[in-house]
């Protein structure tokens, strides 16, 4: 029995390394690094690195999962340093934020899959995980996004995670990780996701990747997830960057492309693809938030397969 669980986390932590590396494969998924795109700082090996790098931090907060599920300690379940911990391994390997919005996602699935007994327990044990989050996982996100130089993710009026006060605040107002997404989750997707029980993730990106991928090469259906997010969910990097009106037209672009095509796999299709990938890439608008979001559905369509496989 023992053995078993043991198996279980390390399938856990596998399958994140597999998301994260199919995600940045998708070909050719636009306005991100891929297989045949490279960005001035960053490249596409960066991100297959830091996909491989993960496997053990993820591992660990698995295992951590067991233990919470043996005692119900939710507050123990460390969400915050396990994200740290990813980052802090990942910059061992790749001077680049490459995945601190991936490893925001999967750590608290990561750990919500080692306490469920069924996929369908992940949803609801993800919002306890977070609901019992604490001061301390706050003060590690925000080592973890410091160190990543995590662009405009914590850099908003009346809350900037760079200030010499920023952990004196979050000590003095007893504000937990749960509480400081909630702050950002009018702006980012992510806090949005982490303090809504994912509804994009497990709603739109898990539910059509598992669909696409009966019909289309697992390449192909990375690349229509990509775009059924970006098209139903202004990426709130762009937002951030260039404004919320540019987000929303080139959520506006992707959606022309994934409903005007009846056949994914044509010719036409990956050529309106591609024309906006090149124009994502010349204008330098970055859906990243979609890519994190991405690389969570494809690593919930896995842990999908496995429970399957036990029910």
């Amino acid at each position: 029995m023992e053995s078993n669980k043991i198996e279980k986390i390390s399938i856990i932590a596998k399958m994140a390394q597999i998301a994260s590396v199919l995600e940045v494969s998708g070909y050719p998924k636009p306005g991100n690094v891929h297989r045949t795109r490279d960005f001035a700082d960053m490249i596409f090996e960066d991100f297959l690195i830091s996909g491989v790098v993960i496997g053990e931090i993820v591992k660990e907060a698995a295992l951590n999962g067991l233990k919470i599920k043996e005692t119900k300690d939710f507050k123990n379940a460390n969400l915050g340093k396990y994200i740290f911990k990813g980052v802090l391994e990942t910059d061992k390997w790749v001077k680049n934020n490459t995945n601190l919005g991936i490893l925001m996602m999967i750590i608290p699935i990561s750990i919500s899959a080692a306490i469920s007994e069924s996929f369908f327990q992940l949803q609801d044990n993800i919002s306890v995980l977070m609901n019992n989050s604490t001061v301390n996982d706050a003060i590690d996100l925000y080592d973890a996004i410091n160190l990543a130089d995590a662009g405009g993710m914590g850099d908003q009026e009346n809350f900037d995670v760079n200030s010499k006060k920023a952990k004196e605040e979050l000590i003095n107002n007893n504000q937990t990780m749960f509480d400081v997404l909630a702050i950002s989750a009018s702006w980012d997707s992510l806090a949005r996701e982490l303090t809504s029980k994912m509804p994009i993730a497990f709603d739109l990106g898990f539910v059509n990747y598992v669909d696409f991928k009966k019909q289309y090469s697992q390449n192909l259906s990375t690349v229509l997830t990509f775009l059924t997010i970006l098209s139903n969910v202004p990426d709130t990097l762009i937002s951030r960057k260039y404004g919320d009106e540019q987000a929303e037209e080139i959520s506006e672009m992707a959606e022309e492309i994934i409903t005007g095509n009846d056949d994914y796999g044509s010719v036409d299709f990956i050529k309106k693809v591609k024309d906006l990938d090149d124009y994502l890439f010349e204008n330098k608008f970055n859906p990243g938030t979609t890519a994190d979001l991405t690389a969570a559905s494809i690593f919930l369509s896995y842990l999908y397969e496995y429970f399957m496989d036990f029910e």
